[in-house]
């Protein structure tokens, strides 16, 4: 049985009209979501384009200030050690001591954030909802995040300022996910059935090209013209680096404000206080669960793997700067080569993600990554290799799995709610996000190497992948 509800809807290309969506009663099937809406209206592609170069816009921050330069080259590294370990060699017990430390402080730092992010994410997300306005939210975060990004250029090369570069790094991965409950929301507004996979592989591809070409541009101004001459004294090449990654994020953003309309809400809602937000959000909790209950439970399975995706990025490099003595070069170069595969994988997958379905591209890329990562542990002996090897089948993986769970997100999400519900994701996600960084603190301390890390990570992506396998969604029906 189902209920008829008149919904207001918003049009990209035309006036506001009043259409009946169904939505179901207290079945545990799913409720019309936003993707019904959008029919099987052609999007426009400028509005596609523009929508995914969000994802190349922001990825510096994740790519070359989180994963592979910022933090790894410098924040963990010997600017930031006491004189006396940093001039020890890296094979001395006492400087691989150090270096575990500052890995596991810069993971507490994550792990708080991913508190935060927790408790805001699906409040702010319910907010923008019911005001219409997800692309003044998507600019509000993405300016604090340009202004976090900046910041980094006073944390000097010194220990002193260790606290506010893991301060900032950490603050900044609040302000990344919030902008990016609005931006993933925006999703529905540039795709429909037959096309999510393929329009959210997309993103999540050129994510990663975008991340490739900073980081040849990097490569180039070391290796090629040595920094102009800019001398390297208290990491000043490095906080340099961040300010472009900051203009970066500026220029590549402003195609979705300019050519991306403003859809206005299609629910209403009262205007209720910040804190009242949330007694709201514990009622719309309750009535996803009743109304749309395989989205319910994916939120749940999806915010276990998704801690293990993010502490890949997280601590990948600099594992292979600390555990495998990459230098900084070869990290680079690494860097180049996996943000390569990771952005010809994902596109590719999102075709796959519509001829599929984007749980069968879920389970599959989470199973490549355990065999992945158990390879690296296993074999860290065999040096850097090893790294090498694991790490671009783990690039292979990771990327579809990001992607395809977006997508899947989107399929099942009610319509008018989502900001709200990939709020929920953020933080479902987030509420788990201690887990990752806290095994791999864990085991770093326990065992006293930080190669034993790897199998916290591990652990978190097999126990996501077993809670899948759990989740009973709609048979995949592909749309031509």
């Amino acid at each position: 049985m189902t209920d008829e509800a008149p919904q207001t809807v918003g049009e990209d290309d035309g006036p506001r009209s009043s259409r009946r969506v169904p939505v179901m009663a207290n079945t545990g099937a799913i409720a019309a979501v936003g993707l019904d809406l959008q029919g099987g209206a052609p999007i426009p592609r400028r509005q596609v384009r523009s929508w995914a170069m969000w994802d190349w816009a922001t990825q510096p921050f994740n790519s070359v200030l989180l994963t592979f330069v910022f933090v790894p080259l410098y924040l963990i590294n010997t600017p930031f050690l006491r004189p006396e370990i940093a001039s020890l060699p890296p094979e001395d017990a006492a400087f691989t001591a150090g270096i575990a430390n500052l890995s596991s402080q810069f993971g507490v730092a994550v792990a708080l954030a991913g508190v935060a992010i927790a408790v805001l994410a699906p409040v702010l997300g319910q907010r923008a909802d019911a005001s219409g306005r997800r692309k003044f939210w998507l600019a509000i975060w993405t300016g604090l995040l340009v202004l976090t990004m900046a910041s980094l250029f006073f944390v000097q090369g010194q220990p002193s300022f260790f606290v506010l570069g893991i301060s900032l790094m950490a603050v900044g991965s609040v302000f990344s996910e919030i902008a990016g409950v609005n931006y993933n929301a925006m999703l529905i507004q540039v795709s429909t059935k037959s096309t999510v996979g393929r329009v959210s592989g997309l993103g999540w591809g050129l994510g990663y090209i975008g991340g490739i070409i900073a980081l040849i541009l990097i490569a180039v101004a070391d290796r090629g013209f040595g920094w102009f001459g800019i001398s390297g004294d208290n990491g000043l090449i490095y906080r340099i680096i961040a300010v472009g990654c900051a203009v970066w994020t500026v220029i590549f953003s402003l195609p979705i404000f300019l050519n991306v309309p403003e859809v206005p809400s299609t629910v209403t809602r009262a205007r209720v206080s910040f804190f009242r937000s949330y007694v709201i959000l514990g009622k719309d909790i309750a009535r996803l669960y009743k109304e749309s209950r395989p989205t319910f439970w994916f939120l749940v399975a999806s915010a276990v793997y998704r801690d293990g995706l993010a502490g890949v990025f997280t601590f990948g490099a600099i594992l292979a700067t600390g555990t495998f003595l990459f230098t900084s070069t070869e990290l680079l170069i690494f860097g180049i080569v996996a943000n390569l595969t990771a952005g010809l994988s994902t596109i590719l997958s999102g075709r796959f993600d519509d001829i599929f379905g984007p749980r069968s591209v879920v389970i599959a890329a989470l199973i490549g990554l355990v065999g992945a990562g158990l390879g690296v542990f296993l074999f860290h002996d065999s040096g850097k290799i090893a790294f090498w090897i694991g790490g671009l089948l783990l690039t292979i993986f990771v990327g579809p799995a990001q992607a395809a769970s977006r997508s899947l997100l989107a399929r099942v999400t009610p319509a008018g709610r989502e900001s709200e519900i990939f709020g929920l994701w953020a933080t479902t996600g987030r509420a788990a996000s201690f887990i990752s960084p806290a095994l791999f603190a864990l085991f770093v301390a326990v065992a006293g190497v930080q190669y034993w890390g790897i199998l916290g990570v591990v652990l978190v992506v097999a126990v996501g992948l077993v809670l899948m396998l759990l989740v009973k969604l709609p048979k995949h029906v592909r749309v031509q």
